[in-house]
């Protein structure tokens, strides 16, 4: 089987385990193409690639590929493990002791193989799409930042949205306690402008290692997921080790003192985010591949939230429960819970082991604010299964806890402006002592094919 080293040889994966929708009708850039990615997703778990996306003056020849990774399958995929091994897979490459770190590579990579500057630059030419509703323009979602600390010189990967205001110009929305943020405000102390790149069409390695918090160069987790260092180049106008394998790179800079008004933007919350004024990013280069895959994320839907909320905090929140409870058998942040929830599954052996995964899922992450305990004969990757034992499980007189006056994430539409609000602990494990019902009703799997063919 050939292994992940890219865009290219993640979608033959794709392809060969039946995970890939090829859609070879025209598709409108404008809310169309992300409608139809965004019911992929949800309904069958679908990666999918667009070979015909158009606007409304013509077709572009450039293919788009959406929905790398938004589910549990999908994520094992990417990750080359199985479902049941995700978390310890990410334990693992979060490991700041397991880091592979990236490399030189003296060869020309392919994302050089067609080079615009100067005056010829016009974002234009790149099919972004328009992904929501009330979304404010195209916005680039796929595409992972690459930044240079300026006074170590480490790299940098992270999520920035970026909306096209101008030919060579983007609005570069970017959090205040970002590394980005803190790289910004030191050349802005030297009146200088933050150098950036943007690599679209990936490797889902690096897609999975830029959503993660890391004190140290986040292309160390995708050595780690990959088990050998990542080949970086340098820039055509900046100083920045670029991915080697990127199918399109965008050059450019952040001006110290420029900003202007970027959004709105369907946000992971579920709601159209607000419009900010962000710093601006000036394009001074657009390089890619020959018969390039541009790459995009359905901004506020599974995939946007399975690599931002999911992967890189599961490791932690389990972490967290295990502590307080052996007895913890899974645990998973559904991307439909937007982030906010968890759930976890017990063999419990005390009555109040509930409680007590609860507080500690609530204590590992800020975002946490609704946590569902369930027992382990409980899918907690169906949430079918999980209603069920909401339904059946829980008392609502007796088996659920408030914690008020807690903190969460600003943007939780059910906080505060500073992020307070009450958070919610329930137990849905079976309770024997009160009325035993005996075990529940199963009928195994069966392959159909042999029935059907």
């Amino acid at each position: 089987m050939e292994k992940i080293s890219d865009l290219r040889s993640y979608i033959n994966r794709l392809r060969e385990q039946g995970r890939l929708t090829t859609i070879e009708k025209k598709v409108d850039l404008v809310h169309e193409l992300a409608n139809v990615a965004a019911t992929l997703a949800r309904q069958s778990g679908q990666a999918v690639i667009f070979e015909n996306p158009m606007d409304k003056t013509d077709k572009y020849p450039w293919h788009i590929f959406a929905n790398a990774v938004v589910n549990p399958v999908t994520a094992a995929l990417a990750l080359n493990c199985e479902v049941d091994d995700i978390i310890d897979k990410m334990s693992f490459a979060l490991e700041p002791a397991n880091a592979v770190f990236p490399k030189q590579t003296e060869n020309k990579p392919a994302w050089m193989e067609n080079i615009i500057t100067g005056d010829d630059i016009d974002l234009n030419l790149i099919p972004i799409p328009t992904h929501g509703l009330h979304d404010g323009g195209p916005f680039i979602t796929g595409g992972v930042v690459v930044t240079k600390d300026p006074i170590s010189g480490r790299g940098n990967l992270s999520y920035n949205r970026m909306q096209v205001l101008g030919k060579t110009t983007f609005g570069f929305n970017v959090n205040e306690w970002r590394h980005v943020m803190q790289f910004y405000k030191i050349q802005q102390e030297k009146g200088e402008g933050l150098q950036v790149a943007v690599v679209i069409g990936i490797d889902p390695a690096i897609s999975i290692a830029g959503g993660a918090r890391y004190d140290n160069d986040e292309l160390a987790i995708a050595g780690a997921i990959r088990g050998e260092a990542v080949p970086v180049h340098k820039g055509v106008t900046v100083d920045i080790d670029i991915p080697a394998h990127a199918e399109i790179v965008i050059e450019g800079y952040l001006p110290p003192q420029i900003r202007k008004k970027e959004g709105p933007l369907a946000e992971f919350h579920g709601y159209y985010g607000e419009l900010w004024e962000s710093p601006v990013f000036e394009v001074t280069a657009i390089c890619y591949r020959n018969q390039p895959i541009f790459q995009t994320i359905v901004p506020g839907w599974d995939e946007h939230i399975y690599i931002g909320n999911v992967l890189p905090r599961e490791p932690l929140l389990l972490r967290f429960v295990k502590h307080v409870s052996q007895n913890v058998t899974g645990l998973h942040i559904p991307p439909y819970g937007n982030g906010f929830s968890a759930l976890v599954q017990i063999d419990k052996s005390n009555p109040g082991e509930p409680y007590n995964v609860a507080m500690a899922a609530f204590t590992a992450h800020v975002n946490i604010k609704q946590v569902i305990v369930v027992d382990s004969d409980v899918n907690i990757h169906d949430p079918a299964d999980v209603l069920w034992a909401l339904t059946n499980r829980v008392d609502w007189s007796k088996d659920f806890f408030l914690v008020p006056g807690a903190q969460g994430h600003e943007m939780d539409p059910t906080a505060d402006m500073r992020g307070v609000h009450t958070k919610i602990g329930i137990d849905a494990t079976y309770k024997p002592e009160r009325r035993n019902y005996g075990e529940r009703i199963r009928y195994p799997m069966m392959d159909l094919k042999k029935y059907l063919s």
